[in-house]
């Protein structure tokens, strides 16, 4: 069978991602797959700025809101959803395009994963525990000891990652930064990806990042964040990552003023745009940067699949 296509917009978060994919599947039949781990969650469509409905209706979207905060969502079982939508996509005549910043998901699906064995529950459990006896410095501390590699990417208070070195290396007997470094497996056949990286002024994007956090003040987000606020989540949950949430529920509890959540909010969003950012470059080899907004870059990004049609 021959190839098929497949499109992929990335880019920093702010920079227009949505709109583009929403404009090219409008244009050419597609379906717009959701690439972006908070976006999976259910509870904050306003905050992780989910498409609206008006939106949905116009064109299909997929795995937007499909999971509760409390699941994890692994980039092994993100490939497999996004495989069998891209898949439905193909045999219903339309454009699959995956539309989203999270380049560990979107590696996964392109180049394949590391051969990680599955880690049995007991073992995840142990490794939780560890780290409520332990506090967060400690537990780096000793995982360092036995994973420093691993360590040495992660973030101070990066929880859940840390659990996850911690488990692997308890039931393999092997550091996770080893089964990493082992040859990826599972890259899909017959897919042919065109890869659009959207690369606008930094500046825009900061100020952008700006103005959508107080757009989404003005419209709803605070009420979304105290209604998951006041069913007293388990913090442990994965989906309370999402970007101003930590922040928001900080001002619920009283530790933050409204003034200073927004603050630290849009600091923490901008650098994670950063971080996209040297994903990309480092990680990512595109068919088209285009260095500007999303919306801007429907007509470039269209003539360009009219040339490279696979």
């Amino acid at each position: 069978m021959a190839d098929r296509r497949v499109l992929v917009i990335v880019g920093p978060t702010a920079s227009g991602k949505s709109a583009l994919a929403l404009e090219l599947a409008r244009a050419r039949g597609g379906v717009v797959i959701n690439a972006d781990a908070m976006q999976t969650y259910d509870a904050f469509p306003i905050l992780t700025a989910q498409p609206t409905e008006a939106e949905r209706q116009a064109t299909p979207h997929r795995l937007y809101g499909v999971l509760p905060l409390s699941e994890t969502l692994s980039a092994q079982r993100w490939r497999e959803l996004a495989g069998a939508e891209i898949g439905h996509a193909h045999d219903c005549g339309r454009l699959p395009i995956l539309c989203g910043g999270s380049g560990l998901y979107l590696r996964a699906l392109m180049a394949g994963f590391s051969p990680v064995p599955l880690v049995p529950a007991e073992v995840r459990t142990r490794g939780t525990a560890l780290w409520d006896e332990l506090g967060s410095a400690a537990f780096r501390a000793a995982l360092s000891a036995r994973d420093p590699a691993t360590v040495a990417r992660l973030a101070l208070n990066d929880r859940q990652r840390h659990i996850r070195a911690w488990e692997v290396l308890e039931a393999t007997g092997r550091p996770l930064s080893e089964w990493q470094a082992a040859p990826p497996v599972g890259a899909p056949p017959r897919l042919a990806f065109t890869t659009i990286l959207l690369a606008p002024d930094r500046a825009e994007v900061r100020a952008r990042i700006e103005r959508r956090l107080d757009a989404m003040l003005g419209g709803g987000v605070l009420e979304e964040v105290r209604a998951v606020f006041d069913r007293q989540p388990d913090p442990t949950w994965p989906g309370l990552k999402a970007h101003g949430a930590p922040e928001l529920i900080r001002h619920f509890q009283g530790e933050l003023s409204l003034a200073d959540a927004r603050r630290i909010a849009i600091d923490h969003t901008r650098q994670y745009a950063k971080r996209q950012m040297t994903w990309a470059r480092h990680q990512l080899t595109p068919d088209l940067v285009f260095e500007g907004l999303g919306g801007d870059a429907v007509g470039a990004v269209a003539q360009f699949l009219d040339k490279t049609r696979p």
